[in-house]
């Protein structure tokens, strides 16, 4: 069922709006105008550009890659889609950690050059700084801890986070610390879920889970991963709700075979 455009779009106060009544959150990804509109009309609440583009679009092995300039690119055609969801893009890696001036200048250009409604960062106290210092400038920001992936090369491996007792409590830490300071919400990726909820339970502003378990108080997935496009990405937290991969790939072989046989075009379909 689609949501017409007249319905009262989603905004940050109404996803805490949401979380004090109960109503969980759903998020999505979407890095084009085409797919965006798709989920946009199907009544996500928010959407996230996300810097998963450099994997998904452009077959990075990590989310490093991702430029500003391509990360804007990406936010513009997304929000020339959306009529009702919130959309959030992603700041990528070097454009707000260690310099909050730089952090400052990149999220003025997303917003600006985009039309977006948020940025999101990863970290907690390590980018505080550059946090505040965008908060300031009235730009909404989404937190975003446990599995950081722009951190991936400190990590060493995608694991799940802070299973150990020093690392449960710096992130919860980080959360409240997060929340004082004026983020909207923050996403919980790849965390157990007992603490996801210990967390969701604590803060005043929605959680948003990804491999989080089901005590968040919302949940994101990557389009392409949940759409069964991407073939080669099986976490235990995704669940596939439908084969796109198959489903292209057999009309794309029944078009070559049409055309080979000189099915396609028939005398209906030329001028």
């Amino acid at each position: 069922m689609s949501v017409e455009s007249s319905v009262r779009a989603v905004t940050t106060l109404r996803l805490k709006e949401m979380k004090d009544r109960g109503e969980k959150i759903s998020m999505l990804t979407s890095y084009d105008y085409s797919m965006a509109k798709i989920v946009d009309a199907a009544g996500i609440d928010v959407i996230l550009v996300g810097d998963s583009a450099a994997n998904v679009m452009a077959g990075h092995e990590t989310t490093l890659p991702i430029t500003l300039d391509q990360m804007i690119y990406h936010a513009s055609s997304v929000v020339r889609a959306v009529n009702r969801a919130l959309v959030v893009v992603d700041m990528p890696f070097g454009t707000y950690q260690g310099d909050s001036q730089a952090a400052l200048d990149s999220a003025v250009r997303i917003m600006k050059e985009t039309g977006a409604d948020a940025v999101k960062m990863e970290g907690g106290e390590e980018i505080l700084d550059s946090v505040k210092r965008i908060l300031t400038a009235g730009i909404p920001v989404m937190a975003h801890l446990g599995l950081t992936p722009q951190s991936i090369h400190k990590f060493g491996t995608y694991n799940v986070r802070a299973k150990e007792e020093a690392e449960a409590a710096k992130l919860i830490s980080d959360a409240k610390l997060l929340e004082e300071v004026g983020c909207f919400a923050v996403v919980l990726e790849k965390i157990p879920a007992t603490l996801a909820t210990k967390v969701s339970s604590e803060l005043s502003i929605p959680t948003i889970g990804i491999g989080a378990g089901s005590g968040t108080d919302g949940q994101v997935l990557v389009v392409h991963d949940m759409l069964g496009i991407n073939k080669g990405f099986s976490p235990r937290f995704l669940r596939r709700y439908a084969n796109l991969y198959e489903v292209m790939t057999d009309a794309v072989s029944r078009y070559i075979e049409d055309v080979k046989s000189c099915d396609f075009p028939n005398e209906k379909e030329q001028y």
